[in-house]
């Protein structure tokens, strides 16, 4: 569809080029983020049906990578708009040109240099946050993306209790906060929000770690004004 190239923005704030960025601008070429897209589908899917959606809401991705979240969220009834950011312009071209609906957008920023001005009813994330340069500074910057009332879930597999996470950094060159549960919920506490922990295990995959531990999630309520 020609339009939907003007659905991809990119922010006017001043953003680097790190090892970060370079890596997912492979993987949006190479296949890996279809790859990742299957990884992870089946517990965000699970995590996100228990997600109460029954007033209308708007939705944002902080790194969104091929968009796949976004265009599952979009297609729920509720959502008014849908919105997909990542660090990585080859990601959020994939994510792009992969749009079903008017609903979704994709903006090339990250969450450290976006200059946003409008706030959400829902703000995710999923294996993501720990990228940031200040994972302390990226929660207070969405907590004031989160409408009082309303919510924050981010997921990961990379965390102190899942040893089996423990080399991602390494493997990928690249720097990554590893935290354990208590450490994500005493940032998120700091941030302002209200906390709860859910981890979500997969018991048909074959590897360990995944049927055992599993996807943490992180949700944090950002208190009613």
């Amino acid at each position: 569809m020609p339009g939907r190239q003007k659905k991809i923005k990119r922010s006017t704030d001043c953003m680097r080029v790190d090892a970060v960025e370079r890596t997912f601008d492979s993987w949006a070429l190479n296949g890996k983020a279809e790859i990742l897209e299957k990884g992870h589908g089946r517990n965000v899917t699970r995590f996100l049906q228990d997600v109460s959606f029954d007033h209308p809401f708007t939705f944002l991705d902080v790194g969104c990578g091929n968009g796949w979240v976004v265009r599952m969220i979009a297609g729920h009834k509720n959502c008014t708009k849908a919105v997909g950011i990542d660090k990585s312009g080859s990601m959020v071209a994939q994510a792009a040109k992969k749009a079903r609906s008017k609903k979704e957008s994709f903006i090339h920023t990250d969450i450290e240099s976006w200059g946003y001005g409008e706030t959400f009813d829902c703000v995710f994330s999923m294996e993501s946050l720990y990228y940031a340069d200040s994972v302390k500074t990226a929660l207070e910057r969405i907590y004031r993306l989160v409408k009082p009332g309303g919510a924050f879930f981010c997921g990961t597999d990379f965390y102190t209790e899942n040893r089996a996470t423990a080399g991602w950094a390494e493997n990928m060159k690249v720097r990554m906060h590893l935290y354990s549960r208590d450490q994500w919920v005493a940032l998120f506490q700091g941030a302002g929000f209200t906390v709860h922990t859910r981890q979500v295990t997969d018991p048909s995959d074959a590897e360990n770690w995944k049927r055992d531990l599993g996807t943490l999630f992180i949700t944090g309520v950002r208190p009613k004004e």
